[in-house]
């Protein structure tokens, strides 16, 4: 993201001597200075955007590793033109975080799924080397604890978790929904929203304001035994460090989680109907992500509110369902994901069209995947599946 943000202790210069003057020797209880030891935390080499972070133990120090368990999506359906509807809260609830991210779309660049976590995620640190992270917060409260600092979270929020970020989560219930995405490329905020420096334009539907930027960082100076769990090449590999895995001391530069609250996503509207694009939130090169979030509808004397058919070529759509009234789809509900896959037109449901005329508003409240790479249906997906969707476009 490209913002910069700094938290804690850091030195005047990069790269040189900063030292902890009020380390103890545990030998002796004697005071004497230590070095923090500096770790950049980058993405795409040394040419993408990167963070610089200070710690009081090496980063490097792993005691064991314990154990590894494949965990790539099992696929049922790999090629498919059917248009799908997958009913999201049958996904069962889980005490462990992991356990319960169910993958239900995916390809090579995306896997999309849902969780419903039960518990916090305490007993152990988890880090994605492979993908960004993107948390939907569906249901639920709490707050994500990551080495960079802490992030609270509620109802509506989209957390952003850079590849290779430690974190665990709090949950103030048990009662939490996610709609979840790994990207194997990095999400950025979409170029056509910011200026050649980055910062955000005046015709953004979002600002620098409505991020939420980690905050409270959390300093461990602790021995002892730490489990980690990191995701890297479809395996889960358990290992065991010596030291606490937050013991950043400070850090600056532009590679961090944040969050951003759907709810502060400005509607572009206009007096015909818009197309999907000025829902954007999100993009990387090879998806993007948008918020249909509750607007005024398009102010043409005779304009169509509705969706007009449109054939999904070069994409496949992923819709999920959040809130409110989806006034292009019928029989929809909470929870509810939608997949129209490229090749074939799709549009709104029968007598939707129609009936959209004359209304000014929508309450509707919705995520949306398109995909430039066909997605592939797993086998949990073809559980939730009702199997009648495709054809419900007949009259």
């Amino acid at each position: 993201m490209p913002i910069y943000h700094k938290l804690g202790k850091i030195p005047q210069k990069r790269h040189t001597q900063f030292r902890n003057i009020e380390a103890r020797n545990p030998a002796t209880s004697a005071t004497e200075e230590r070095l923090y030891y500096e770790q950049l935390f980058g993405t795409i080499g040394f040419d993408g955007m990167s963070s610089l972070m200070y710690q009081i133990y090496r980063p490097t120090m792993i005691k064991e590793i314990l154990s590894e368990t494949p965990v790539a999506p099992k696929i049922a359906v790999e090629k498919s033109i059917k248009a799908r509807l997958l009913k999201g809260f049958e996904v069962a609830p889980q005490d462990d975080f992991l356990d319960s991210r169910t993958p239900l779309l995916v390809n090579s660049d995306i896997h999309i799924g849902l969780a419903a976590p039960t518990k916090s995620l305490r007993s152990y640190f988890y880090k994605n080397a492979d993908a960004d992270e993107m948390l939907f917060i569906h249901r639920g409260t709490g707050t994500l604890r990551t080495m960079l600092g802490n992030i609270p979270f509620e109802y509506g929020d989209y957390l952003i978790i850079p590849r290779g970020m430690i974190y665990q989560i709090d949950f103030d219930t048990e009662d939490n929904r996610l709609l979840y995405a790994e990207s194997f490329h990095p999400i950025y905020t979409p170029k056509r929203y910011r200026n050649w420096f980055g910062q955000l334009l005046e015709h953004s539907p979002f600002c620098e304001r409505d991020y939420k930027l980690p905050q409270d960082l959390e300093t461990h100076d602790e021995k002892g035994n730490f489990v980690m769990k990191i995701k890297k090449q479809g395996v889960l590999y358990e290992l065991l460090y010596p030291t606490h895995p937050f013991d950043v001391v400070g850090w600056d530069g532009y590679n961090f989680p944040y969050g951003i609250s759907i709810h502060n996503f400005e509607p572009i509207t206009g007096r015909v109907h818009q197309p999907p694009p000025v829902h954007q939130m999100f993009e990387t090169k090879a998806f993007v992500i948008c918020s249909f979030v509750p607007r005024l509808y398009d102010y043409h004397p005779l304009s169509i509110p509705a969706p007009y058919n449109h054939s999904n070529i070069d994409s496949d759509e992923m819709l999920y369902y959040v809130d409110g009234d989806f006034m292009s789809r019928n029989n929809i509900e909470q929870g509810h994901i939608t997949l129209h896959p490229g090749g074939i037109p799709h549009g709104p449901a029968p007598g939707a069209y129609e009936r959209s005329i004359g209304k000014t508003v929508t309450e509707e409240l919705a995520v949306m995947i398109d995909t430039f790479r066909p997605l592939s249906v797993t086998e949990a997906a073809l559980k939730i599946d009702d199997g009648q969707y495709y054809q419900s476009w007949l009259e």
